[in-house]
């Protein structure tokens, strides 16, 4: 009986530990077709790289100073005409108004870019949020 189970056992390892020799086929056509390069990337996702930051506040006229900063986290692109939504909401997050605006600044890799703008915001508004948009992406060679 233990010699039988032992064969079994045997046998079973050794049929399990096939080794098949088949070799994959590379497609390198469609593998260049379908490569995108890091600067392709950078430049076609220009709010993936953007980080922005900001404050604002209220000046002697009424109305909203955004002042704020732009890093560029991409290593080989460089961003200018950078488009910006502005979103007002009130003290309990009711969203009041909205605004897109072109800040006319650029960006190099790895740099910090401030920025500011006034705005007519409307009565009633406790905080401004900032979203990017797009911005033109340029490869540095």
């Amino acid at each position: 009986m233990y010699k039988i189970f032992i064969a079994i056992l045997i046998s079973s390892l050794l049929f399990s530990c096939k080794s098949k020799n088949k070799e994959k086929v590379f497609d390198e056509d469609g593998y260049e077709t379908s490569k995108e390069t890091l600067a392709q990337k950078e430049k076609n996702n220009p709010a993936r790289f953007l980080q922005v930051t900001n404050r604002d506040r209220k000046n002697l006229i009424g109305q909203t100073v955004i002042i704020g900063h732009f890093t560029n986290n991409a290593t080989l692109c460089t961003y200018k005409d950078v488009q910006i939504k502005l979103t007002f909401f009130s003290k309990t997050g009711t969203l009041l108004d909205e605004g897109i605006e072109t800040i006319y600044e650029t960006i190099s890799p790895g740099k910090k870019v401030k920025f500011k703008t006034k705005y007519f915001s409307p009565k009633g508004t406790d905080s401004v949020a900032i979203k990017i948009l797009s911005a033109i992406g340029e490869i540095n060679q």
